[in-house]
């Protein structure tokens, strides 16, 4: 098989959205700290909302990014998490795939901890090919061709072979 066509993770994109600065911010990057051994940063929103008291730079949000071996290892654990199957809906049309965890002490090698309390958090994997760096290089950046786009169908099945999820239909 050609090397470029083989599938890889390129991330694991961990998402806590809280809604409010204070101390369940501190909490939750308390336990994405805890989760991935990585630092995460809050993110901050853009809009006003008046009725729901958000402001523009107001932290809403605590986010981590992995990637390399530390993600296909991470990936592993929270699949189990999750009894090792995904519904074919949490896949987009380019291969992506997104699911929650409503109770982080679900992942393995996660101690509860009573500070934080029982929350739960949301995982989106991004899968790429080799090659798909040219739509973000700086220079003579360029669209993926469509023949060499991940499919939905070729994301799961490289889900099912790398890590033994099973599927369930919808």
């Amino acid at each position: 098989m050609n090397v470029m066509r083989n599938l890889r993770i390129a991330k694991i994109t961990l998402n806590m959205g809280i809604g409010s600065p204070g101390d369940k911010m501190e909490k939750a990057k308390k336990l994405l700290q805890t989760i991935s051994r990585q630092k995460p940063v809050s993110t901050k929103s853009n809009k006003r909302i008046p009725t729901w008291g958000v402001r523009p730079g107001l932290p809403l949000a605590v986010t981590v990014t992995i990637r390399g071996k530390k993600a296909e290892e991470l990936l592993s654990r929270l699949l189990q998490a999750e009894e090792n199957e995904l519904k074919t809906r949490k896949f987009d049309n380019y291969g992506n795939f997104a699911f929650g965890i409503p109770e982080y002490i679900d992942i393995a090698g996660v101690p509860y901890d009573p500070t934080i309390g029982v929350v739960g958090l949301e995982v989106a994997v991004t899968i790429e090919r080799s090659g798909f760096r040219i739509k973000r290089r700086s220079m003579k950046a360029k669209k993926i061709p469509t023949r060499h786009r991940i499919t939905k169908e070729e994301s799961i099945q490289f889900i099912k072979n790398k890590f033994g999820v099973k599927m369930e239909e919808e």
